[in-house]
């Protein structure tokens, strides 16, 4: 088979333009083309017959460097065998200017009706020619179709036009006969509703094919650049909430994933194009409400058991059964907000006796078996875990005795022991969980796809360090630190996740192999998704396991300070910056009577902590379960006497020096002189905020592209908090949706941002999980509220003491219209604008606390679905202001 490829590319002299194969074709590597006498570019070779497709991209070759596609997409052909010849006539690709819609959530969600094949029959002839044309904003009211100056493309008439294919969407194409035409062809794109009438006509000059080939036996892919749109810019809005939030007349006292499908039926109601979710892994170590932190999974793969729609499973056969569950659901159901360990219990004994009736015809069923082929390397180590978790009664393997290290012979190879028979029952059990989880929420996937709902899920930054992966892939982690955030507006100790770092350098050995394998997971079931905390990919704060609190931590990768270079600052090194040590006065302040009980004296009249308490850890396990106000007293002041450092030794270099952040409200800090502090001050802002720039942005560049790459979904970053120069100019590259809130602007020295001049690439809400919902901050500081209603709403006089229904809808309104992308409101804030399906307490809406590292994730809607589904006047109301923002793309 004979195959030339050609493209028009204006090339400086003393440049080469290549072509670089890949897939099936033979000749991988790096091909030069020629340049004929009009400028264009070709390449001939001969493939065999037997290569089906091939993958390929343009590169620019000279001055010492390559320069690729800007658009990350290869090239892509596919072959006829009984083809002689084949002409492939491509173009340089740019970059889209909205190349989100390129992503599944958009050629698998918003317009997942569109790339559904056309019917019409192809073409007959020797002589083809296929024109193919990306368009991934042609849905399903809205074909492309192609007119020109040919018999079979109408001669222009637009209700002759040929009708585009969509099979290989978002690539629409159509296939001609060329002997019935004549050459040079002209024609252009248009876009057809359901009734075959015209609504638009691409812009810009005719597209233009000059000859066709000669030979007898050819077929010519034309392979043009994208539609050129003259529609408004894509805009959506949508909903976020956790799954164990949800409430349905049918859930369990928790969401689940039948509540899930509600929640996507509500969202096409009013016309929103996004679900998004918190995380919904596994997190089940300790059968306690402290598992309820959706950010702690145990495993990167296994969805959380709580989340079973039990009535999608299937009915018990016992009468008896049947009757007790139903009222314990009842009960459950009628609870305000979760109840962690009570839910767990009774859904679980629920499964228990459904599978003891009906676990060994699903296990030896089709459907589970063809689980069992893709599911089983990650599924067997995770029923390991789990039954090893119960049977010592801890998460923790290091306490696991023989099994306390992974085998994967012995966990796929049990020896029939007594033991093991008990372990393969135990195992079974949690393989018809996962199976039945898995099941279900591919069915709630593919709804979501057929409503045109992106569903959004969350890759949490972190694993907890008694997780299987910590387990299985020890090697990939680092547990003497513990990951966190630095202070920030939602913590002024910063936030201490006590999850292990990761072993980067290892990582990176395999091209991030095991990055690519979580979002491939993800990819299973969402087309958009969140990377939490995407500044870990930066630089992670990473706290040493000896503390509980995040505020004497470190960022790594780092390049701290050595003596000379603090000194080069005009700060004279002393080692006691760096021991925790406490002058008498302040001694006295802090702890009263109880210095002599705590802490040890120094020379001139400093203390540090005694060796019973001279950490935080021992700290916190000395006073644990003492909720007292002379404990809690006590802890307080232990705690910050610990962190009375100016600077913080590397774990991984010695000598060399970390200053400690947020140090000017330290004792140490005031004890120092004007010209000290003045030192510090500079050397501490250019180590926060200016020597790390280009070495941060290198290293998110080198983990977040193979990354990004892997996968279609759309990609969104969660860049709040302590923000890096290079960290948005990352995102852009990688073309990653940023995170927009009025309330935390990224512009220096503004309050609240402007929502009419946030990124395009981005996603605007109104709160997150980690705040208070609009109605419950309104409240929380009344003189910032005062700013807020003058300065955003533009009021006069005093604000209102309350956020009414119409101030929230101003509010949302506003963040409607605002210039991002997608605009996410928690639902919430979308009750917040009814008087009659709000909340009665706003307090009690609130999500997370990131301050405090034991809140209890229990929030749960305070109405069912089934009423939000039947509330008219507020559904209408949404949708109204949904179509006054532009943001109603259901015409399309």
């Amino acid at each position: 088979m004979k195959v030339t490829f050609h493209i028009e590319y204006r090339v400086d002299a003393g440049k080469q333009l290549c072509i670089a194969g890949a897939g099936e074709w033979p000749f991988a590597g790096m091909w030069e083309m020629q340049r004929d006498e009009n400028g264009r570019w070709m390449l001939q070779v001969t493939i065999p017959p037997s290569v089906g497709s091939i993958d390929y991209r343009y590169l620019l070759v000279g001055g010492g460097k390559t320069v690729a596609e800007p658009w990350e997409r290869r090239h892509h052909a596919v072959f006829d065998p009984s083809v002689e010849t084949y002409h492939l006539y491509d173009y340089w690709q740019e970059t889209p200017p909205d190349i989100a819609l390129y992503s599944s959530a958009f050629t698998k969600a918003v317009y997942y009706a569109a790339h559904t094949p056309s019917g019409k029959p192809e073409a007959n002839g020797r002589r083809m020619l296929v024109i193919r044309v990306p368009n991934p904003r042609a849905g399903k009211n809205r074909r492309p179709a192609i007119a020109g100056n040919q018999a079979a493309l109408g001669f222009w008439h637009p209700e002759q036009a040929g009708e585009m294919d969509g099979t290989d969407f978002p690539e629409w194409e159509i296939r001609l006969n060329a002997d019935d035409m004549t050459f040079p062809l002209e024609y252009k794109v248009l876009l057809r509703d359901g009734a075959g009438q015209t609504v638009c006509w691409e812009t810009g000059e005719n597209r233009r094919l000059e000859q066709f080939p000669p030979e007898p036996d050819v077929t010519v892919v034309v392979s043009g650049y994208p539609y050129r749109e003259s529609l408004p810019a894509w805009k959506g809005a949508g909903t976020v909430i956790p799954v164990f939030s949800l409430r349905s007349e049918q859930s369990f006292g928790i969401g689940d994933l039948h509540d899930l499908k509600l929640l996507i039926n509500w969202a096409e109601q009013t016309d929103q194009r996004l679900i998004q979710l918190l995380p919904v892994n596994d997190t089940t170590r300790t059968h306690t409400r402290a598992d309820s932190y959706p950010y702690s999974a145990i495993s990167i793969h296994a969805l959380h058991p709580l989340y079973i729609s039990l009535a999608e499973m299937g009915t018990l056969k016992d009468a008896g059964k049947r009757a007790f569950y139903r009222q314990v659901q009842q009960t459950l159901n009628a609870g305000e907000e979760v109840d962690y360990e009570t839910v767990e219990k009774y859904k679980t004994d629920y499964c228990r006796d459904f599978f003891a009736g009906e676990g060994a015809s699903v296990l030896a069923g089709d459907a589970f078996r063809t689980f069992w082929e893709t599911a089983h390397t990650w599924l067997v180590p995770y029923a390991s875990f789990c039954y090893y978790r119960d049977k010592y009664r801890t998460a923790d393997f290091s306490g696991w005795g023989e099994h306390a290290v992974y085998r994967p012979e012995r966990e796929y190879r049990p020896d029939e022991t007594v033991d093991d028979r008990e372990a393969c029952r135990e195992k079974a059990f949690t393989y018809f969980l996962q199976f039945v989880l898995h099941t279900q929420f591919k069915a709630v996937s593919d709804h979501a796809r057929q409503k045109g709902i992106i569903l959004k899920g969350d890759l949490p930054i972190g694993i907890h360090r008694s997780s299987v992966e910590a387990w299985t892939e020890a090697a990939l982690f680092d547990g003497n630190g513990q990951a966190g955030a630095p202070p920030d507006a939602f913590s002024d100790k910063g936030q201490n996740w006590s999850f292990p770092t990761y072993n980067w350098e290892v990582m990176e050995k395999d091209d991030f192999a095991w990055w690519k394998k979580r979002l491939r997971a993800l990819e299973d079931n969402f087309t958009a998704l969140r990377i939490d905390h995407i500044l870990g990919f930066f630089r992670i704060w990473e706290i040493p396991v000896d503390r509980v609190e995040g505020l004497c931590g470190h960022f790594r990768p780092a390049l701290p300070f050595t003596a000379d270079e603090i000194e080069a600052w005009g700060l004279t090194f002393r080692h006691s910056f760096l021991k925790a040590r406490i002058h008498r006065r302040h001694a006295a302040e802090l702890l009263g009577d109880a210095v002599e009980t705590y802490l040890l004296p120094e020379e001139d009249d400093y203390f540090t902590l005694k060796p019973f308490c001279d950490t935080q850890r021992k700290v916190d396990d000395l006073l644990r379960g003492r909720r007292d106000p002379v404990s809690a007293k006590i802890r307080a002041a232990l705690f910050a006497i610990a962190g009375e450092v100016l600077f913080l030794e590397d774990p991984r270099e010695p000598a060399k020096y970390h200053p400690r952040i947020s140090a000017s409200g330290s004792f140490v800090y005031g004890e120092l002189t004007a010209e000290e502090r003045q030192a510090f001050d500079a050397l501490s802002f250019h180590f926060f905020y200016e020597r790390h720039n280009a070495f941060w942005k290198e290293t998110a560049l080198k983990r977040l592209t193979p990354l990004v790459h892997c996968t279609g979904m759309m990609i969104c970053g969660e860049d709040l908090g302590m923000i890096p120069d290079p960290v948005h100019e990352v995102m852009d590259r990688l073309h990653i949706l940023s995170l927009e809130l009025e309330r935390a602007p990224k512009l220096h020295g503004r309050e609240f941002a402007d929502l009419q001049r946030l990124p395009r690439a981005s996603v605007c809400t109104t709160s997150t999980h980690d705040m208070p919902p609009l109605r419950n901050w309104w409240n929380e500081d009344r003189e910032r509220t005062q700013r807020y209603y003058r300065q955003a709403l533009h009021g006069d006089g005093a604000a209102p003491a309350t956020c009414t229904p119409e101030l929230a809808g101003q509010i949302l309104r506003n963040h409607l219209n605002a210039s991002s992308m997608l605009t996410v409101i928690p639902l919430q804030d979308w009750l917040a604008l009814s008087a009659d399906l709000r909340h009665p307490c706003p307090e009690r809406e609130r999500i997370n606390i990131p301050a405090d590292p034991q809140h209890y994730w229990r929030y749960r809607m305070h109405l069912s679905l089934e009423t939000l589904s039947t509330a008219d006047d507020f559904n209408r109301q949404i949708r109204s202001l949904i179509a006054e923002s532009g943001r109603n793309s259901s015409t399309e």
